[in-house]
């Protein structure tokens, strides 16, 4: 079954939602748009957006542009997700 244009998707995995959560909490706690850290982290709005909601599965090289724009280690952003 194919998903409706423009519907809403779903996060593909707990893991996945966990660590969009804690990408917006950082963001939001630096007071950041998501605009604006979309660019800081070399990435578009949009695919900022999908992995705060928890619908992109990111490879490594993204989690790394992240971490570092947000300014923690790539261990203290993914620490206890998953588990």
């Amino acid at each position: 079954m194919q998903a409706k244009k423009g519907a809403a998707k779903k996060p593909e995995s707990e893991a996945q939602l966990q660590l969009g959560q804690r990408v917006r909490r950082l963001r939001e706690q630096r007071g950041w748009l998501q605009e604006g850290f979309a660019h800081e982290a070399g990435l578009g709005r949009s695919f900022a957006g999908a992995i705060e909601r928890g619908e992109k599965d990111v490879r490594i090289s993204t989690l790394i542009k992240l971490a570092r724009s947000l300014g923690v280690s790539l261990a203290q952003l993914l620490k206890g997700i998953g588990s």
